[in-house]
């Protein structure tokens, strides 16, 4: 049997990895994007776990309020890249101070 530590240290190990991945990689729009994902996934996992142990659902309605922030801002972000590929010909972050007007 699972106890609650177990997912809350799963949830903080994947927590940290999604803030390396931004510290770490900071050339790359694409990965950015992705480790804010894992980054929200993480929480959600925590969410879920202190619902499902304290018997409240109120955690897990909160999860789906954050998966749609995350669908709208993978959405808005992807296309942001698209139009930086288009203009650019590059998706590196230093490519978007050029845009400044």
């Amino acid at each position: 049997m699972l106890a609650l530590a177990d997912f809350l240290i799963i949830g903080a190990i994947l927590f940290c990895l999604s803030v390396a991945g931004i510290f770490i990689n900071r050339k790359n729009v694409i990965v950015l994007l992705m480790c804010i994902e894992l980054m929200l996934l993480s929480v959600n996992m925590n969410f879920i776990a202190f619902s499902h142990f304290n018997g409240d659902v109120a955690g897990q309605v909160f999860v789906f309020f954050i998966l749609t922030v995350a669908a709208a801002e993978a959405a808005i972000g992807l296309a942001i890249l698209v139009v930086l590929f288009r203009n650019r010909n590059s998706i590196n972050v230093e490519d978007l101070d050029l845009m400044k007007g």
